[in-house]
């Protein structure tokens, strides 16, 4: 391992980090391993997290649902942070959260925003401006020059990732290297798998959920399908979520089974519109709404997962559940990384959104 971006003798020194990324559920899912790597390798470090909110806005109407991000749950259920920024979704709370930070006087601050990296130099140095400072540094160009300024306050850089067909690391690959760079610390691949641990009140959430639906007295099995993702280009229809049931349901081996089918809380009303014209016979909708670890509870009772590409086909390996997972060819760092319980189904075409995967195709794989 090459001499660490952060040195030794501070970080024995030191009493506190800061983190600041702009974190989703499936960033998270994989970097948790190296934050509890972290903790175990530093333990005399408190863990601090910067939860910078990419969709911050003026727009007061958004405020609350930005507030009830998921991933604050499952960060609050954590034992490895002791305290997280999540109050950034609007221009004042940011510059109040700003404020809150230079309070600590960080000694290490540390970005892992890959999205814009000299604004997240120039917020890191902005709320430590006496520490040591580290931040991701994009590849420069002439139309980059303006942004020198902002890595020039840095400490130490590292180069942001890139993908290719030469080079197909996994994301947890990738994450696991930031933090050899950065610590000299090593995350052995065995430790790089996703896991989540459901308390005990969102386990029996579920079951008694299952009760009321009447899925618990299935005779076959349970199936959850998520065709919902941030972006339009990931998402699959649900005419095709509705034809893959119906296609399902004729098959001897799935006729007894039950569906569950997954949609963002502002989405339920629309897609319940949809699946009503259909009449599927042992479908149900669900939305984790109240809390992050009803969607695993839920997904842990599930005997199949068919899902796009998001989070959910991440939380699908981390309990343990076969999955299903529809992508583009863009990304493929982000394929679900148990090979043994995952089948990825790609588009033909790199340009192809995730629409283009066909309900046959899905059939032919099941």
């Amino acid at each position: 391992m090459p001499m660490q971006l952060v040195p030794a003798d501070l970080l024995k020194k030191s009493e506190k980090i800061l983190f600041v990324a702009h974190l989703a559920l499936g960033d998270y899912t994989y970097l948790q391993n190296c934050f509890k790597a972290f903790s175990e390798a530093y333990p005399h470090i408190e863990i601090h997290l910067w939860v910078d909110e990419v969709r911050r806005t003026s727009d007061s109407s958004q405020w609350e649902h930005l507030s009830k991000y998921s991933l604050y749950d499952w960060l609050a259920a954590c034992p490895f942070f002791r305290k997280v920024y999540s109050r950034t979704y609007s221009p004042e709370l940011f510059q109040q959260s700003i404020h809150e930070a230079q309070q600590e006087n960080y000694p290490v601050v540390v970005s892992l925003a890959t999205l814009r990296p000299h604004q997240y130099a120039r917020l890191a140095r902005e709320i430590s401006p006496h520490g040591f400072v580290v931040g991701m540094k994009e590849r420069m160009s002439i139309w980059k020059l303006h942004r020198v300024a902002a890595y020039r306050r840095l400490n130490a850089t590292i180069a942001p990732y890139t993908v290719s067909r030469e080079n197909t690391q996994h994301i947890s690959d990738v994450y696991a290297d930031w933090f050899g760079q950065l610590f000299g610390m090593r995350v052995p691949s065995q430790d790089r798998f996703p896991f989540v641990q459901i308390p005990r009140q969102w386990n029996e959430y579920a079951q008694r959920t299952l009760h009321d639906w009447g899925f618990d007295r299935r005779g076959g099995k349970l199936v959850f399908i998520n065709p919902y993702a941030k972006t339009k280009k990931r998402c699959w229809p649900l005419e095709h979520v509705a034809e893959l049931i119906m296609a399902m349901a004729a098959r001897p081996e799935w006729r007894d089974s039950c569906f569950i089918i997954n949609a963002m809380p502002h989405e339920v009303a629309t897609a319940q519109q949809v699946f009503d014209r259909y009449a599927l016979p042992r479908t149900r909708m669900f939305s984790a709404g109240d809390n992050f670890f009803q969607l695993p509870a839920i997904l842990s009772e599930c005997d199949l997962i068919i899902s796009v590409e998001t989070a959910v086909m991440h939380l699908a390996n981390a309990v343990h559940v076969p999955v299903i997972a529809l992508m583009r060819q863009k990304n493929p760092e982000w394929v679900p990384i148990d090979r043994d319980n995952s089948t990825v189904i790609t588009t033909n075409r790199r340009r192809d959104w995730v629409k283009a995967i066909t309900v046959e195709q899905v059939m032919g794989t099941l």
